[in-house]
């Protein structure tokens, strides 16, 4: 997560902009497509997991909004943030 943000931290060009050149193109379309697909999928897990433990959606929202921006960011922070593995009756 530090690289990227200090990718987009030296950056040249917008995040926008950026993402539009990405789109531009059908080959490199498709991974941005691809990583999109993967963050929805990421998003619907870290709501459901989050469900299990009580969260609320509230708790979620930042999340979320790294997952849009950065796509990777909002799920490895989640699981940072979330500790150890849990099961139902609290025991592994």
């Amino acid at each position: 997560m530090g690289f990227t943000f200090w990718v987009m931290a030296g950056a040249e060009q917008s995040l926008l902009a950026f993402g539009a050149q990405l789109m531009s193109s059908p080959d490199t379309a498709q991974v941005v497509i691809d990583l999109y697909i993967l963050a929805v999928l990421a998003c619907i897990w870290m709501y459901q997991d989050a469900k299990r433990r009580g969260k609320g959606l509230g708790y979620l929202v930042p999340f979320f909004v790294l997952t849009a921006v950065f796509v990777s960011a909002g799920p490895l922070l989640y699981l940072v943030l979330r500790g150890g593995p849990e099961t139902e009756t609290g025991r592994l």
